[in-house]
């Protein structure tokens, strides 16, 4: 008979429990700002505050939550990385077996695993139903997409060695770790972390004539890999001309430059397509995803490989020349495969795609109606965007109109929170605001979602009224805080 286990030790104090926070009521939402600001990154979730969007929020349904004092509003945020909504029911009760029967192992490092040998599987499969060129590519598990960025950097580096200079495109982005930063245009983010990856250069997005220029006086074979987006998220949903994809693939195979395409918010159906490079003709040689492969439950992220350049780096010997100690965990990849399952068995990249054209089309009506409140909308799919027109029409030197060009969209942020949709901010393009609600949102939830963001048109029907109806106090907090921010700017046209 085995001996009793010891009482476990007291707890200091101060220390809080794992079932304080997830009882009812345990942790109240101004002791959770209290904590947030004081040990995580205070200035962000400040201003935040001020906005008024900064939470905590509780989940109501998978696409509503409630702030703190019960007011509910309908999820568009998530950047994309929500696809189900919150604690999804599909998820959760999946969830719920693997932690009653599964069985093997959490951490496989050095081993076969049955949950990810799976996911390669099926991802390797529905990428070759789109491009059968990838039939016998292989995968590399990660836990985000900056991480999948920067293992695609070094597959295509391996592949052509001797090359120095990396492509990506303006309004771009892929993540704020050293490599994927580098890749990033945009000197908010990039300036205090020189010198970056060396050899990164930048293209304008969606001019071909422009592309063939640059690799002309880099030359060919001094280029490791094109880096591109096939619809620009965080460049506020720029959709490039026709054409333009399937020439930046035809050029990388005329010069064997690797072609690498950051599907990261586009794949997966978000578009309404699996693969968005596919759908506008782009055959790449390495994939990057990420956000709705965690369901919105865990971390995910995967870089698909053409097999050669996969070998490249990783063959024989040097098969540990790259590695991740969470990539291919059980949980994640078994959650993986639990989403895959269900964006094909809802087929809910179709389903995005009729939904978003409506959602557009009403987006649209609304910015005909409002002209002076709406410059342009865009979207593919459940990826929405609105831009602004300033809140100051008058003509402002650089560094204060980005002031007024980011204002105009936290502003913009605040009065959708008001009307009771909660967005997405756009980090390389600051007029903009982009909607991405869950892919499987139902049809009422969705329509009263875009009639509140009509609601909230008709409350603002110029951009002025963004300021105009801010208190004057809030408005002066704001200017306070905007000008304790470094002055090194993103050079901007919204």
């Amino acid at each position: 008979m085995s001996a009793p286990l010891p009482p476990a030790a007291p707890l200091p104090p101060d220390f809080i429990r794992a079932e304080d926070v997830l009882s009812e009521g345990g942790l109240r939402p101004a002791r959770v700002r209290e904590l947030d600001q004081r040990y995580g990154n205070e200035e962000l979730l400040y201003g935040l505050d001020l906005l008024g969007v900064g939470g905590p929020f509780y989940r109501v349904t998978p696409w509503e939550l409630e702030d703190g004092h019960g007011v509910r509003r309908i999820n568009a945020s998530g950047y994309a990385a929500v696809p189900f909504g919150e604690m999804p029911p599909v998820i959760t009760a999946f969830l719920r077996e693997y932690l009653e029967k599964n069985r093997a192992m959490g951490l496989p490092q050095q081993s076969s695993a049955p949950w990810r040998a799976a996911l390669q599987a099926n991802l390797v499969r529905l990428l070759a139903r789109e491009l059968p060129s990838h039939s016998d590519s292989q995968v590399f598990f990660c836990s985000s997409g900056t991480e999948a960025i920067e293992g695609a950097m070094k597959f295509a580096k391996a592949w052509r060695p001797r090359a120095k200079f990396y492509i990506s495109f303006s309004s771009g982005y892929h993540g704020k770790t050293l490599g994927s930063l580098s890749l990033t245009p945009n000197p908010e983010y990039q300036d205090i972390f020189r010198p970056l990856v060396p050899g990164a250069v930048t293209s304008p997005y969606g001019d071909l004539e422009a592309l063939l220029t640059l690799v002309r006086r880099i030359g060919p074979d001094n280029i490791v890999a094109i880096f591109v987006e096939p619809i620009q998220g965080e460049g506020g949903v720029n959709i490039p001309p026709p054409g333009f994809l399937h020439g930046v693939g035809a050029l990388c195979r005329k010069h064997g430059i690797v072609c690498i395409a950051d599907e990261i918010q586009t794949g997966l159906g978000r578009t309404g397509h699996w693969f968005e490079s596919a759908a506008q003709g782009l055959d790449p040689d390495i994939i990057t995803l990420a956000k709705p492969l965690g369901g919105g439950m865990t971390a995910v992220g995967a870089t698909m490989v053409r097999q050669p350049i996969y070998k490249k780096m990783l063959g024989g010997l040097s098969s540990k020349r790259h590695s991740n100690t969470f990539g291919g965990n059980s949980l994640g990849m078994a959650v993986g495969l639990r989403s895959l399952q269900y964006l094909m068995e809802e087929d809910l990249p179709a389903r995005s795609l009729r939904l978003g054209s409506v959602g557009l089309e009403r987006l649209r009506a609304l910015q005909a109606q409002f002209p002076r409140l709406l410059q342009e909308v865009r979207g593919q799919g459940l990826l929405l965007a609105m831009q602004f027109q300033p809140v100051v029409g008058l003509p402002l030197p650089g560094t204060l109109k980005e002031f007024v060009y980011e204002g105009t969209a936290l502003l913009a942020l605040r009065e959708l929170h008001e009307a009771g949709v909660m967005g997405n901010l756009s980090l390389s393009s600051k007029r903009t605001v982009r909607l991405t609600p869950a892919l499987d949102m139902p049809e009422d939830v969705f329509d009263r979602m875009v009639g509140r963001v009509g609601n909230f048109a008709s409350r603002n029907p110029a951009s002025r009224h963004l300021l105009t109806n801010t208190p004057a106090a809030l408005t002066a907090q704001l200017a306070k805080f905007a000008a304790s921010k470094p002055k090194k700017r993103t050079t901007s046209d919204g």
